[in-house]
């Protein structure tokens, strides 16, 4: 149930530490890599399927596909957006429970009142702030309970949870332990109680119904008694007052829980999952037991584009783990620590379950577009590529190749974009699927895995670790919103595999395995599920687990199975599990229809058929209003509920109707089932044939029957029967009704398997012959009715139809009216052949018309009438259509098509008409015309020629199409002369001649397009060769054109003669200046000249209106000069810039190079060549010094180097080197030689430094910072190679000596390899040469020490010695196998001490030796040991039993009971007051007068104790210790002691178990005894612990059990069956002296209470004398049965003149006397609300004479007979008076049995008691309410 949301409660999980090894990673085994070739990697399912078998027992594999696998990513980065979801790491797992508090207080408040005795609760305040006691309840919950909690120490997660971000001090531990303790341990015992009793409330059903022992009614049966005061008690005439929230029915209402704050009612078997029986104490729905403000699930969160969410998801992982690598173990670790809440609030974002066919798919797609960066072929082949997600559940060999529709995340792909510690909660696959998964790019994904066959251990530890969780959410592990550290199912010996998914491998789930992960960075993945054939199996069980929960499934898995196996394409490999899936389901129809056969289901009807029958879920099936399961096979209906459908196992729980009403309808009969799994096999028709005859009588078993009047009947006798009774109807005469119910009964056959084949074959005979005898009835019903009112609307009888009824050699079945029929159809067939002959030849319209008379008069339709019919029309269309042509007179008015068409019509009509003669006349005419025209067409036309034509053929009447054709040419010739002429003479008048050109050109294109020749054509193309010269030239006028342009132009109008035009005349002298300016600037640039010249130019351009083809060149020259001149500035000036921008001396070659292309000369070219000149030497001096300094690099011999003054040669080097640089600088120019300068110097200046260690013996520190500042340079030599050398030796030497400070410690060895190195390096290091042999003595010493002291025995070595030889060997020693044994056997037998200290310095306090503290444990356990001694007679001690002391020096108390003595300090002065006749608390638990509660058997609980399996591993591991120490020797003593003590205890426990006498006393002195030597003991043993505290709860039981048998009052039947049920628990054996009484007791008074139940509601049946045996047996047993009684005796009481018992439905109370009457017996009406008796008022008519005669007459006496007073009771003299009116006000306040007004109730309350015996009626009121039910019953 719930509201939708996931909500969690976990418990015992969140203080959990991790699991994790020495390096702070989790300790899981990795799962299975595989890494396929290439030609493997073709079939993904071939490869999947071969490695199953080894990788299915992981649960989950990752396949590394080969190195050619590089699909393209489709999604456009750029552009994508997607949603995400919210996730909050830390509650994953630590979050608290989800719980309304309102709900907890209700019932915390009802339990404080019914086991307190409080009404309510006080505010309670912690810390200044008011307690939140449910938020409390559920914390301790979740860590295991209240005693848990204190053992464990877990207080201060508890407060994490209660006041989450908060820290606690141990004062405020101890307040928060207190504050639960007084408020909520008792609760807390009730709640577990109640769930213990809940549980195993199933496994006893069956035994209390066996015993008589009444179960707990429903929640809706308590609440309607509660409600007998404001509600009728007519309920059948009611409406339903609750229906149930899940299938919305109000029926079955013994069976429906009413929530005890929401009163919204649920069936039992409606809940997810379902109850099995009504639970105990309140019950409270799901949405009132979770509260929506602590409800936790994945939010939806924003919408973000991929670059957004990058920038996110760096900040996340920036802010976790800085900008630098981070390794996977320790995202893993911190992940881990997140989820379970150790961090603090964590929320990431994550765009998980993208749709791919909204969002896109990551794998290439036909139907998407293609990114331009794609390679076409590359598209295409990763496209259709197998491997690509989008294809593979569809791939061959799927079985969800059959799938129409597209399921999102099952056929259709979900994306992934995901971020650091982005999550997947803990889930396994819909269907129990494959799932694959492919990491598109970017950071691995981590992944765990629990395999399939282990999956119930993992729900096991997860409903052990997550109770409430579980308890409030049964269904959460389909919620995927919760975590559990692998480590923790790991220690519960589930095993767990992990998985790294990099980028570009996909990673497999197996069916049914339980997997999650997270993310370890941003990346992009994409998932889908897959199903192959031995999924099958899993998705069976799957299916299974939707209908255990009530959740929808995702589609229909019988439907699948029966698609795949009828249409799919099987292979071998998938045949025998779809064979087996069906033959499953095929035994499971089986057993359900039959078993509704069994109950009265006999109608079944077929489901209706598939529109697509190869596909799955193109049609939804309904569902179970159950379960929510697909209904694909099979579902049950009622008429009473049509639209609402049950699975065949929820079919008693649809309506409360009588069997006969329930239908049962099904899509396939179990034969059509079978058949389907034998087609699953390669059988031959002889080999199916011989299965199904075998399958038909092995399922035709002699057991399916049911029950009828007079005997037993099966179901083969049922179906002979019908089959008999189904041939007699064929074969007597046609009745309807015998047929429908012959068809009827069969119903309840059709489903079965092959063995009612002849009833399937009688059934379509009987269906087939209903249809034709009805066929014939109909046919003869329509023929008769047409021929008696000759009615045209009335539809015939088809022809063809009467002959489809007729064609039966032998009748189906006895119809008389079929040889009337035959009658009717020869007449009907004699017509239809004169027509057929009629049609054939070419008849007269009359004869047609004759024909068509009779067709018309006919009963039966022949289908030749229509092609009368449609002839007769035709020649009738005809007709019109000619006269019509033949009555035009106008001209043209009648298509020559018409003609022709009518004359090809009538020729096929063939038939006699006068008309058809004038037609062909007209088109003869019209031929004639065509001709003619034709001839002229095909010669040259002329206008004259076609003008004659024309003229001769005007008034034709027929249109024509060649005259109509030269009509339109003559019209488009004289239409262009008209137009030409026009234009001809103001063409040159026209200022615009590009639009009188224009114009020509249309009237030229015109002219040549006419068919008719005209004279004007040449005329036009000259004239247009003047308007398009004149069009250029006005172009020149009005923009600059070029040279050349114009010139072409005065060409063309010379050609033409219009050059004298004033156009033109104007262009040439424009033509006469631009052409001398062009030869000038040809001359300019082809010799140098200077700026002025170049500037003249261009000034004399500007006045010459025409593009000059030079003058560009003039101006780019003119730019190219301006340029050189502005780059040359820079290198004309001194530098004074910094650095890192000097100028370059390539710039300045370059630029010195370029002044050779510029066309005008400078001054300033002269300048640049001598600073160029003045660069080049420096470069020289540059190369020269870093010779010189290569020359010293390459010296060899450093000794000889130093005498010939080495260092002065470098000193002097460096120093002309920084000159040099100083020069360079100083020039402005950047030189490449000034950072070889720098590098050079820097490298003499390291040498130098080398060189000085020669003279002196350095630090460490000086080496490593020599090292670290070795220049990188490119410099090589020997030199250098003998000073690194030389400073390598020296780091190796400096290291030995700080050996003690560095973690790892130098070798005798390696020192001495030191020292021989030191000859080969040709360097003096004289001074720590000398430090080194030093060393190498001093350890050679301490060796030979060791030596001797490692070769004597382990008893001669002392632990002293060998610490001085390990602070020594710390000191002085290299690293050797002597230093190494030294501190090993000393950090052994330290860890030991620690381990023993860190574990016995817990239990015994203010003890920091080990050896005294084990000495204390031991003096407690000879304590223990006196104590058994007495037991074994050893000598008594007066000794103080909690210390042990001895008495004399404080003063003490002796117990009354055992005699042992106690010191007052030690017992309390609370105690010490009362000391007369004191008890000690061991003998108050076995007298039982102490509150003794199981598990507090240690009574000084604040004292912890040592296990005894720890102290025995502890002596264990000491033996491996090389040095005999003191405390091994304490620590066996004490374990020999504590092995002593057990086995003291152990003989007590075995001795009190196997007693089953009577004779307590001598078992309570023992058990005394064990209880106070365990109770001084320090040392203990657990489950002997157990097993006492479990011998100490069977005595107190029998204790309790002797009270209460040998009390003075009888026991009550409560008292006696609540002993016996705690006896059972204890498994206290049944020939036990005390449970055999209680056991006789109960089994006595559950005979008598049977006998009373049926007296009670049998409405006066048994005698009233039985009745008083029946209560005086009940008063003499031995149990009190007070309540039974009660109801006994007011069944004795008789009422009205009937003198029967109460009836509370039909009586009435006298307002006086209060006796009750009859509405009946005293002829009262119903509604009649007050009323007096007539023994108050004997004047009233309330009773008549007539029946008081009658009946005193039938008596035989003339007084009111008596009601009987009985000898054994009398309630009625004892109840008083007040308690009589009081129930009667109740009686009519709270039963509407009385139908008083307000004033009746308020006469009735304030009346006086009338003195008469009715008056001393027993109350009622408590017993209607159970009459009232029992009598409706």
């Amino acid at each position: 149930m719930g509201k939708g949301r996931p909500r969690a409660v976990e418990k015992g999980i969140a203080g959990q530490s991790l699991s994790v090894s020495s390096s702070g990673s989790l300790n899981i085994p990795s799962g299975p890599v595989y890494f396929p070739t290439e030609d493997e990697f073709k079939d993904p399912l071939e490869y999947i399927y071969k490695i199953r078998p080894e990788a299915e027992p992981y649960g989950i594999c990752k396949i590394v596909p080969p190195k050619s696998w590089k699909p393209p990513f489709a999604l456009d980065l750029d552009s994508f957006t997607f949603p995400t979801k919210t996730q909050e790491i830390h509650k994953l797992q630590a979050r608290p429970a989800a719980c309304d508090s309102k709900t907890f207080e209700l019932e915390y408040s009802r339990f404080l009142e019914d086991h307190c005795g409080k009404k309510s609760r006080k505010k309670i305040v912690f810390e200044g702030e008011e307690l939140d006691l449910c938020a409390l309840f559920n914390a301790v919950k979740r860590f295991g309970g209240y005693d848990k909690v204190v053992k464990e120490k877990k207080w201060g997660d508890v407060f994490r949870f209660v006041r989450p971000g908060r820290k606690i001090t141990d004062c405020a531990k101890h307040v928060l332990s207190q504050l639960y303790c007084d408020h909520l341990y008792d609760y807390e015992d009730y709640y577990n109680q109640l769930n213990q009793e809940t549980g195993k409330k199933g496994l006893l059903e069956d035994e209390k119904s066996d015993h008589g022992i009444p179960s707990s009614g429903s929640k809706m049966m308590r609440r309607s008694f509660d409600c007998l005061k404001v509600k009728d008690c007519k309920v059948q005439k009611e409406e339903h007052d609750q229906i149930c929230e899940q299938c919305r029915s109000g029926l079955h209402g013994d069976v429906m829980l009413l929530c005890d704050r929401c009163d919204k009612g649920w069936h039992i078997y409606c809940l997810s999952p379902p109850l099995k029986q009504i639970p105990r104490g309140n019950w409270y729905c799901f949405n009132c037991l979770n509260s929506d403000r602590d409800s936790f699930g994945f939010v939806p969160g924003k919408q973000y584009t991929l670059e957004t969410f990058r920038r996110v998801a760096d900040r996340s992982r920036k802010r976790w783990f800085g900008p630098g690598p981070v390794s996977r173990v320790q995202i893993e670790k911190k992940f881990w620590e997140i989820v379970e809440g150790l961090v603090g609030e964590v929320e990431v974002m994550y765009g998980s379950d993208l749709d791919t066919s909204v969002f896109g798919s990551g794998f290439p797609r036909s139907t998407d577009q293609k990114p331009e960066s794609i390679d076409s072929k590359l598209w295409d082949e990763y496209s259709s590529n197998p491997w690509n997600l989008n294809n593979l559940p569809k791939l061959k060999g799927s079985m969800l190749q059959a799938v129409h529709h597209n399921i999102t995340g099952v056929m259709v792909p979900w994306l992934y974009i995901g971020m650091l510690f982005s999550s997947f909660c803990w889930h396994f696959e819909d269907h129990c699927f494959y799932s694959i998964n492919y990491l598109h790019w970017g950071e691995p994904k981590c992944w765990y895995s629990v395999p399939g066959s282990e999956a119930s251990a993992f729900e096991k530890v997860m409903r052990s670790s997550l109770p409430d969780l579980f308890d409030a959410q049964p269904d959460l592990l389909f919620q995927l919103v919760t975590m559990l550290n692998p480590s923790v199912l790991q220690e519960h010996g589930v095993p767990v595999y992990s998985i790294i998914q990099e980028p570009g491998n996909f990673v497999i789930t197996f069916p049914r395995s339980y997997h999650g992960g997270f993310n370890l960075g941003l990346n992009c993945a994409e998932a889908v599920n897959f199903a192959p054939a031995d999924w099958l199996p899993y998705g069976a069980f799957g299916a299974d687990l939707y209908q255990r929960y009530h959740k929808a499934a995702v589609l229909s898995h019988e439907e699948l199975l029966c698609v795949v196996a009828q249409c799919g394409d099987i292979d071998t490999k998938a045949s025998p599990y779809l064979k087996k899936e069906l033959l499953r389901i095929y035994d499971k129809e089986k057993s359900w229809r039959e078993k509704l056969w069994k109950n009265g289901i006999v109608k079944s009807s077929r489901m209706a058929p598939r529109h697509c029958p190869q596909y799955v879920g193109t049609e939804e099936d309904p569902s179970c209003v159950i379960c929510q399961q697909y209904l694909y096979l099979s579902a049950v209906v009622c008429s009473c509920r049509p639209s609402s459908l049950v699975c065949l196992e929820h079919w008693k729980h649809l309506c409360e109707c009588k069997t006969a009403k329930l239908r049962l309808l099904y899509r396939h009969s179990l034969a059509e089932l079978y058949d389907l799994a034998l087609s699953m096999d390669n059988y031959t028709s002889e080999e199916k044939a011989l299965g199904r005859n075998i399958r038909k009588n092995s399922s035709c078993p002699g057991t399916l029957a049911k029950n009828v009047k007079g005997g037993s009947i099966t179901f083969s006798q049922f179906a002979v029967q019908w089959h008999l009774r189904s041939s007699e109807i064929l074969r007597n005469p046609y009745s309807s009704d015998a047929f429908v119910s012959a068809l009827r009964e069969a119903e309840q056959f059709l489903w079965a398997g092959p063995e009612m084949n002849s009833v399937r074959d009688m059934v379509k005979n009987l269906i087939e012959a209903q249809k034709w005898a009805e066929g014939i009835r109909g046919c003869l019903r329509k023929i008769e009715a047409w021929l008696c009112d000759q009615d045209s609307s009335m539809e015939k009888v088809h022809l063809e139809f009467v002959d489809e009824l007729l064609k039966f050699n032998s009748a189906p079945c006895n119809e008389p009216a079929y040889h009337k029929l035959k009658k009717y159809k020869e007449g009907a067939v004699l017509l239809s052949q004169e027509i057929n002959i009629a049609l054939s030849k070419c008849s007269k319209m009359s004869e047609l018309e004759s024909l068509h008379s009779r067709a018309c008069a006919s009963p039966i339709y022949v289908k030749e009438v229509k092609n009368l019919e449609r002839k007769l029309s035709s020649i009738k269309a005809w007709l019109h259509r000619a006269r019509s042509c033949i009555s035009i007179k106008h001209p043209a008015a009648v298509e020559l098509d018409v003609l022709f068409q009518l004359k090809s019509e009538i020729m096929e009509l063939q038939v006699q008409l006068p008309e058809i003669e004038v037609i062909q006349d007209i088109l003869i005419q019209a031929e004639s015309c065509s001709s003619k025209c034709s001839e002229t067409l095909q010669g040259p036309l002329t206008l004259k020629n076609v003008s004659l034509l024309l003229e001769e053929w005007d008034s034709f009447m027929v249109d024509v199409p060649e005259v109509k054709l030269l009509r339109q040419y003559y019209k488009d010739a004289v239409s262009w002369v008209s137009n030409f002429n026009r234009a001809l003479g103001t063409t040159h008048e026209w200022d615009d001649q590009h639009n009188v050109a224009d114009e020509l050109k249309a009237i030229l294109e015109d002219g040549l397009s006419l068919k008719i020749q005209v004279d004007e054509l040449p005329l036009v193309k000259t004239e247009l060769q003047k308007a398009l010269c004149r069009e250029k030239a006005q172009k020149a006028h009005k923009s600059k054109m070029s040279l050349e342009f114009v010139r072409e132009v005065m060409k063309e109008a010379t050609l033409l003669q219009i050059e004298g035009e004033k156009l033109f005349v104007s262009l040439s002298g424009v033509l006469a200046v631009a052409m001398p300016w062009e030869e000038r600037a040809k001359e300019i640039l082809s010799h140098k000249a200077s700026f002025s010249d170049f500037e003249d130019m261009i000034r004399t351009s500007e006045s010459i209106f025409m593009i000059l083809p030079s003058l560009n060149d003039v101006k780019e020259a003119l730019l190219e000069a301006n340029s050189w001149l502005m780059n040359s500035k820079p290198f004309l000036v001194s530098c004074t810039c910094p650095l890192d921008s000097l100028r370059k001396v390539e710039d300045l070659q370059r630029l010195v190079s370029r002044s050779k292309l510029v066309k005008i000369t400078f001054e300033e070219i002269k300048m640049l060549e001598i600073v160029l000149h003045n660069c080049k030497e420096w470069e020289a001096e540059a190369c020269s010094v870093l010779e010189d300094a290569q020359h010293i690099f390459e010296l060899d011999n450093i000794v000889h180097g130093i005498s010939s003054s080495l260092m002065a040669k470098v000193e002097g080097l460096i120093a002309r080197m920084q000159s040099t640089a100083r020069s360079g600088l100083s020039l402005g120019f950047e030189f490449k030689e000034i950072p070889k300068l720098e590098a050079t110097c820097s490298t003499l200046q390291w040498c130098k430094k080398i060189l000085s260690f020669c003279n002196l013996s350095p630090s460490l520190e000086d080496v490593l910072e020599a090292m670290e500042d070795f220049p990188h340079s490119c410099h090589s030599g020997a030199l250098l190679n003998l000073l690194i050398g030389g400073l390598k030796w020296l780091r190796r030497a400096l290291e030995v000596f700080s050996g003690p400070h560095n973690s790892r410690r130098s070798k005798s060895i390696e020192v001495e390899d030191i020292i021989r190195d030191y000859q080969t390096i040709n360097i003096p290091f004289a001074a720590v040469i000398y430090h080194l042999e030093e060393a190498i003595g001093k350890h050679r010493l301490w060796q030979e020490q060791a030596c001797q002291f490692l070769t004597l025995c382990s008893g001669e070595r002392s632990w002293l010695s060998m610490l001085q030889l390990k602070e020594l060997g710390d000191t002085v020693a290299f690293d050797c196998t002597e230093l190494d044994s030294i501190l090993s056997e000393v950090e052994k037998v330290e860890n030991w001490k620690k381990h023993c200290m860190d574990y016995v310095g817990n239990l015994v306090q203010n003890e920091n030796s080990l050896f005294h503290a084990l000495q204390k444990m031991k003096q407690s356990l000879d304590r223990s040991l006196s104590i058994y001694g007495k037991l074994k007679d050893f000598k008594e001690e007066c000794l103080c039993i909690y210390c042990f002391t001895d008495s004399k020096d404080q003063e003490f108390l002796t117990c009354s009971s055992c005699r042992n003595c106690y010191h007052i300090l030690c017992i309390g002065p609370l105690v010490a007051n009362s000391h007369e006749n004191y008890t000690c608390p061991f003998c108050k638990i076995l007298k039982g007068e102490s509150n003794y509660k199981k598990g507090t058997l240690l009574m000084r609980s604040g004292e912890k104790r040592a296990e005894l399996k720890v102290l025995l591993q502890l002596l264990f591991d000491a033996k491996n210790l090389c040095v005999r120490i003191d405390e091994t020797d304490a620590l066996n003593q004490l374990v020999e002691q504590a092995l002593l003590c057990k086995s003291y205890l152990r003989e007590i426990v075995n001795f009190t178990s196997a007693n089953v006498d009577n004779d307590l006393g001598i078992i309570s002195e023992r058990l005394t005894i064990a209880i106070k030597a365990c109770e001084v003991a320090s040392v203990c043993d657990h489950q002997d612990v157990h097993d006492l505290e479990l011998a100490l709860g069977r005595q107190l039981w029998k204790i309790q059990v002797d009270g209460m048998l040998n009390s003075s009052l009888n026991p009550s039947i409560q008292d006696v069956q609540k002993h016996l049920k705690e006896g059972l628990a204890m498994e206290i054996s049944p020939e036990d002296h005390y449970m055999l009484p209680l056991a006789k007791l109960n089994c006595l008074y559950l005979q008598w209470a049977e006998l009373t139940k049926k007296v009670a509601v049998d409405s006066g049946a048994l005698s009233i004398d039985k009745v008083f045996e029946l209560i005086a047996e009940g008063e003499n047993l031995p149990i009190n049965v007070d309540e039974d009684l009660r109801i006994l005796r007011a069944r004795s009481m008789l009422y009205c003149i009937c003198r029967k018992p109460f009836d509370p439905g039909s009586m009435i109370a006298c307002n006086q006397c209060g006796e009750w009457y009859h509405f009946d017996c005293m002829k009262l009406p119903g509604s009649q609300e007050f009323y007096i008796c007539p023994a108050c008022n004997p004047s009233t008519s309330g009773l008549p004479t007539s029946l008081v005669d009658h009946e005193r007459l039938s008596s035989g006496k003339l007084e009111e007979p008596k009601t009987p007073s009985p000898r054994h009771t009398n309630p009625r003299k004892k109840q008083k008076k007040d308690e009589a009116i009081c129930g009667s006000e109740d009686q009519i306040q709270g039963n509407n049995f009385r139908k008083a007004s307000g004033i009746g109730y308020v006469r009735w309350q304030n009346r006086k008691p009338f003195r008469r015996a009715a008056k001393k009626r027993v109350d009622l009121r408590s017993l209607s309410s159970f009459l009232c039910i029992h009598q409706q019953h």
